[in-house]
């Protein structure tokens, strides 16, 4: 065993109540004990600390190390707050496996994440609308229904500058909460601005052209931002790396961040739903998200 790995066993047994980093640790309870305190699922917190970190896996076509970019969204599915290396996250873990016919290891692997994937994807209004109409790609909204950010609200990589009008009031009252209830957020006006809104499909169809690039991960052939009911947001980036690199490093990231953990916890109260890919992108379902969790 790597002396890597030796130390995140040591201090999974140490008992610790999570192997959140620092900067993350306001996903976890005031009351930690409590995380620590199911006693019969220790071996599989063992386990999930070390794979939280060392898991080489494929869930997008590249490979990743460790699954810390998920686990904000796995947490809100699994409504807890406990940490990746916990006793009470594997119990929680477990419960869902239950729920879904899976085997209830409490361990945290790849056919598990198969079907929380499956579960935020089907909260998507726009996948449920192409799966339901045979895959076709839905039409674009008339013009009459767009509305024009104002300048604060345009992120200075902005491609577009539309929104579908019900989705631009909802975004509205998400960002000032946010102002409101994070720090972070309102110390820094750039977080939360837009980069890319409704994008008109001839334009898209022409980018992608020119780039190369529409390859169903990295760009959609079929984007759900012709709907104008998808909205990219600066979340944060990496140093030399673009507002939506797709690269592993950039998007662990992005997820670290207050702003997105925010959103994770709270875009639901204004009819936002992710798309666990891309930490930036997020789509409007109506007034209020289903699914979403508290």
């Amino acid at each position: 065993m790597s002396l890597r790995l030796t130390l995140i066993v040591l201090l999974a047994v140490a008992g610790l109540a999570s192997v959140t980093p620092a900067h993350a640790r306001v996903m976890v309870p005031d009351n930690a004990s409590r995380c620590g305190a199911t006693s019969d699922w220790d071996s599989a917190a063992a386990a999930n600390a070390i794979s939280y970190y060392s898991l080489e896996w494929t869930p997008f076509g590249q490979t990743e190390w460790g699954w810390e970019t998920y686990l904000p969204l796995i947490q809100q599915e699994l409504a807890t707050g406990c940490g990746a290396g916990t006793p009470a996250f594997a119990a929680a873990l477990a419960g869902f496996q239950t729920r879904y016919n899976l085997p209830a290891t409490g361990l945290f692997d790849p056919a598990t994440f198969q079907v929380l994937k499956g579960l935020w994807q089907e909260r998507r209004p726009f996948i449920m609308t192409r799966y339901n109409g045979g895959g076709a790609c839905p039409e674009p909204p008339p013009l009459n229904q767009l509305g024009y950010l104002v300048t604060e609200e345009e992120h200075a990589d902005r491609l577009t500058r539309l929104l579908r009008r019900d989705t631009l009031a909802a975004y509205r009252a998400m960002v000032a909460a946010a102002r409101a209830e994070v720090p972070e957020v309102a110390d820094d006006p750039e977080l939360l601005q837009i980069f890319s809104g409704f994008r008109d499909p001839e334009a898209d169809a022409a980018r992608c052209a020119v780039d190369k690039n529409c390859d169903g991960v990295r760009r959609a052939v079929c984007s759900p931002h012709r709907t104008g009911t998808a909205v990219d947001l600066y979340v944060g980036q990496l140093y030399d790396l673009g507002v939506d690199s797709t690269l592993p490093a950039s998007r662990l990231h992005m997820t670290r961040g207050a702003t997105y953990r925010w959103l994770v916890r709270n875009a639901g109260r204004f009819g936002f739903v992710p798309y666990v890919y891309e930490p930036w992108h997020w789509e409007w379902a109506g007034p209020a998200a289903t699914g979403a969790h508290p």
